[in-house]
Order: C-alpha cells, then sequence, then structure tokens
C-alpha cells in the first residue's frame, strides 16, 4: 500500500505545478513519465540515473524514469541536471537502442509517450562537459565564452556505437610459435585500429594464453588509438603449453572490475584467439564467463591437421567455450596469411549490441517463481486478471535457455507446481504454459506453499538471482513466518502482492526487506495490471544492486 501511496503524492506534487516553469522541481531518479500530470515540467534529476528502466528511443513510453531517458538521449550526463519533459500520445513500438551506458528497451505499446529537450535557461552550473558534447548545438544555451583558461580536456575520441569492454586473449604458445605470433600481433593492431578506441567508444585490455596467463594491459590503461596500438606492438612472445582455459578464467575473475577499468552498463566482450587447440579444459572457464555477462567470441586459427586430432583433449571446445553455440560466437580463419579481409567483420561482431545474447541484466539473468493464490474467494474471473498480470511481467524478461526463468506454483490447501524454472527453453512456450494454467479453488495456506515452492521450484540457486512473488487476495490459515524467513535465508528474495482483504500486516511479514519496496497493494484485482512495470523495476533494483 504504501508504494502506491507514495507514488498518489508525486502526482499530487506535480499536478499542482506549472506547466512551464522555469524553477526545475527536484525529482528521484524512479520518477516515470506517466508521474508527471502537466506537460513541459522542468525536473531536477540527480547524479548517476542509469541503474533504472528506460522503453524507446528519442520518444519513451511514459513508463520509463524521466531522468534515466534524459541520459540515454545524451541530454544529461552522470552529474544530473534539468530536463524539461514533454508529454505525447502512446504508440506502438518503442524501439530499443544502447547509448550513454543506458540499454534501453522495446516495447510493442503503450498508452502515453513522452519526449525530452533542454531547457535553455538553465545555471551554468548545472551542466556538465559530457553533457554539452552530447547534445545537438540546437538544444544548447547560447551563451559568450568563458575568459578564463578552460580546464583540462578529456578525450571523446572513440566509435560511439561500439561502447562494450573488450578483453582480447591472444594466444602466446608453442603452438603458434615466433613467426605467427608477429603475424597475430598484425591482425590484433589492425583490428583494434578498426573497433576504435576511446573515453566514448570501446577499451581494450589484453591477456596473452600460454602456462599462465599474462596481463599485458587493463581496460583503462589506453584510450588513445595511438597508445593502444603501440602497446600491442611490443607484446613479447611466451611459449608453454595452450591453457587458453586458465586465461579465461583470469580475464573474467580480474578484467572486467570496475577497480581495473570494467564501466558499469556497458556490455563485456572477450574475444580469445587459439591457434591449433588448447592444452586445458575451456568449459568451465567458459560457463563462468556466461554467468557472469560476458560474451565470449572464439577465433580459430589453424585448426588440428587430421593426423593430429588425436593429441586434441575435446574436440567440442569451440561449442563449449563460447557464449551461445550458434555460429555467431565462432569465427575460423585458414591461416594467418591474408587476414586483413576478416578484420571488418569481426570488429562488427564484437560491437553489434542486439546480438550478445550473455551480456547479465536482470532481464535475462533471474529466475522468477510466481507463488498464486488460487482459493475460492478469488473466483475464475479474477483468476484471469491474476494470469494476465503475472504474464505482464514475465514479458519484460529475455526467457530462453540461457536466459532468464520463470516457473509457477498454484496454491490452495494444496500445492500444485504448474511448470518449473528450467521446464520451457523459450519465452513463447512460458508464456503459454502461464496462461494455461487452471484454477483450482479451495482454502488458503500460504505458509506450506512457500515451503513446497522453495524446496521444488528453487533447486539453483545464485546470488540475487532469485525471486518468488507471492500473489494472495486473503488470510492464510497457516503459518508463514517461518517458511518465509527459511526462503530468504536460501536466497530468494519475496515480492508479496495483495489484493482485496489480503492483510497488510502479512504482506509485511512475508516480503523481503526493505519491505516498503517488495510489498504491493490493489484493493481491486482490475488494478494489478498498473503495478506489473512497478514489480519488474524493483526486480531490477535488487539485481543490480545484489550483482
Amino acid at each position: 500500500m504504501s508504494q502506491v501511496l507514495l507514488l498518489l503524492s508525486g502526482l499530487f506534487f506535480f499536478s499542482t505545478s506549472g506547466s512551464a516553469s522555469s524553477v526545475p522541481y527536484p525529482v528521484t531518479c524512479v520518477i516515470r513519465g506517466a508521474d508527471l500530470v502537466k506537460d513541459g515540467v522542468l525536473v531536477l534529476c540527480p547524479p548517476d540515473c542509469t541503474q533504472v528502466s528506460v522503453f524507446g528511443t528519442k520518444v519513451y513510453a511514459s513508463v520509463s524514469s524521466v531522468c534515466g531517458a534524459a541520459v540515454h538521449r545524451g541530454i544529461l550526463g552522470q552529474p544530473g541536471g534539468s530536463v524539461r519533459v514533454h508529454k505525447l500520445p502512446g504508440k506502438h513500438n518503442y524501439l530499443r537502442s544502447y547509448a550513454h551506458g543506458i540499454q534501453s528497451r522495446d516495447l510493442s505499446r503503450w498508452t502515453a509517450s513522452f519526449s525530452l529537450t533542454k531547457p535553455v535557461d538553465v545555471p551554468l552550473e548545472l551542466t556538465s562537459d559530457i553533457v554539452t558534447t552530447a547534445m545537438s548545438d540546437a538544444a544548447l544555451p547560447v551563451k559568450k565564452p568563458l575568459k578564463k583558461p578552460p580546464v583540462k580536456k578529456v578525450s571523446t575520441g572513440g566509435n560511439k556505437a561500439c561502447q562494450m569492454d573488450i578483453a582480447m586473449v591472444i594466444d602466446s604458445s608453442n603452438n603458434i610459435g615466433q613467426r605467427r605470433f608477429n603475424l597475430q600481433k598484425k591482425f590484433v593492431i589492425k583490428l583494434a585500429s578498426m573497433l576504435k578506441v576511446g573515453s566514448t567508444g570501446p577499451h581494450v585490455g589484453l591477456l596473452q594464453a600460454g602456462d599462465s596467463p599474462r596481463t599485458e594491459f587493463l581496460l583503462s590503461n589506453y584510450t588513445q588509438p595511438k597508445e593502444l596500438l603501440s602497446a600491442i606492438k611490443q607484446l613479447v612472445y611466451l611459449g608453454g603449453d595452450t591453457n587458453t582455459g586458465k586465461a579465461i578464467m583470469h580475464a573474467v575473475e580480474t578484467f572486467f572490475t570496475q577497480e581495473n577499468g570494467g564501466r558499469r552498463g556497458h556490455p563485456r566482450v572477450m574475444m580469445v584467439i587459439i591457434d591449433g587447440w588448447p592444452s586445458d579444459d575451456l568449459e568451465q572457464a567458459a560457463l563462468l564467463a556466461r554467468e557472469s555477462g560476458i560474451n565470449v567470441f572464439l577465433v580459430s586459427v589453424a585448426k588440428a591437421a587430421p593426423e593430429e586430432l588425436a593429441m586434441v583433449q575435446d574436440k567440442d571446445f569451440m561449442k563449449k567455450a563460447v557464449c551461445k553455440d550458434n555460429g555467431f560466437f565462432s569465427y575460423s580463419m585458414s591461416s594467418w596469411f591474408g587476414t586483413t579481409k576478416h578484420v571488418k567483420p569481426l570488429a562488427q561482431k564484437l560491437c553489434s549490441l542486439d546480438s550478445l545474447l550473455c551480456s547479465k541484466t536482470c532481464y535475462n539473468s533471474v529466475n522468477i517463481g510466481f507463488l498464486i493464490d488460487g482459493s475460492s474467494s478469488v473466483g475464475e474471473g479474477n483468476f484471469q486478471l491474476i494470469l494476465h498480470f503475472l504474464t505482464g511481467i514475465a514479458k519484460s524478461f529475455d526467457i530462453s535457455d540461457r536466459g532468464a526463468h520463470i516457473g509457477a506454483v498454484q496454491f490452495t490447501y494444496d500445492q500444485r507446481l504448474e511448470f518449473g524454472l528450467f521446464e520451457h527453453s523459450t519465452k513463447e512456450a512460458s508464456l503459454n504454459a502461464l496462461k494455461r494454467i487452471r484454477y483450482m479453488s479451495g482454502g488458503t495456506a500460504t505458509g506450506a506453499a512457500i515451503t513446497y515452492t522453495t524446496e521444488n521450484l528453487f533447486r539453483r540457486t545464485g546470488p540475487g538471482r532469485n525471486f518468488l512473488i507471492v500473489l494472495t487476495d486473503g488470510q492464510s490459515y497457516d503459518d508463514f513466518r517461518l517458511p518465509a524467513m527459511a526462503a530468504q535465508k536460501q536466497g530468494i528474495t519475496i515480492y508479496s502482492v495483495g489484493v482485496s482483504w489480503a492483510p497488510m500486516v502479512d504482506l509485511n511479514a512475508m516480503a523481503s526487506e526493505p519491505k516498503e519496496n517488495h510489498i504491493f497493494f490493489t484493493r481491486e484485482f482490475t488494478g494489478l495490471a498498473e503495478l506489473a512495470p512497478l514489480v519488474v523495476r524493483g526486480i531490477c533494483k535488487d539485481f543490480t544492486e545484489k550483482n
């Protein structure tokens, strides 16, 4: 109930404001376009509004965060600032895109939209270098140049369409030898030049695979092309076994941390070059990479000859090492001669945001269980509204065999596993299974249902990845406090959603901490649909904070 009341208070606040005020109103990162009643409202956004939900490109669905959309649009930078919000009608096909550190999402249809402009009368102290470089000249305030000397400029060079963090793992083993190692360096130099690194483009780090992995430079060491290419030229051949698995593991554990230059919100990519075949196992290292949201590409050169196949430990190492065995993440070159023709297509692969299936986000990395009240007080008609609400939540996530997973349990006095988290490997199959759930009717034993769900649905665990949404319309006839505590100790975050006569004290007792972020209530079943985006936003906030 408190969540809904907070939203209503925001609506009241903005409904009393002028439609084109010159005084910006301070807002939080989670204020949506739908929360602003008047058109042309000027708001003041706080810093770091990047971990929020944004739907669309240029024109945003009203369920989007206003400040997050402003950063995505390039009107605001990380420091925040003022932006004017223009309300627009709803539309079909909001397109997703990646810009300025934010991945917006697509949406088939929404009832209202908004666009954003930078006010021309914003005080200079509310702007920043990052903001002005991302804005069009027409949107900038007209000001006389400052006479005092400018601060030291930070380069904004780089390919802005490829804002990836890329770790290159090159082969420095006995397999490749000194001569082919030098040819490999020339190829990597051409590839790095094609990528166009820069502070607003891709960042590249590199390590060599031999007996032991050797870090040559981190993601943040070189953000100027000349410096990067010079560092690659100076690489020294190591020799030894081709312990590529060990090198991948080392890169996963060290390369993408913020301390070593990993940028929050930027897709993680690892390109691994192997001349011949690996000496060690790649499967476990690649599994860790996938679980860490790293997109592993494998570039294979000079495959083993028929007489050498007996020396290859795992002939399927290519399939097991890549992000996904769909052909996109594998690239083969027959030799180190004539590699120039491979530079451009490989660079395009590394920068193909829409195809990077392993980038770890809340939308593709969570397990969500639905615990559905099927008691007699719900009724067949309202039960369909519940399924519609849960389908609305599920649609927001990228459900697949290696993406997000959903499962469902229905309960009365008894419990029924409708389908497990890993039962359906596609989004369509999962949504169809959810829609096909048949109403049980009976009593209400929420405690026994939570215990059953914990034991039968969440058999695989992961930090900040398991979520249980408990939806009920009334009071439980058994104790649910201890089962809820046990589930949370197992790493399951519980959201309690109440309808009609569900006691607030019960919802509070079941929900995870902080309680106000994990409780939702609506008096009527028809109000559930409005709660779906709020629950999705809460799950993503929890995921981001814990990962």
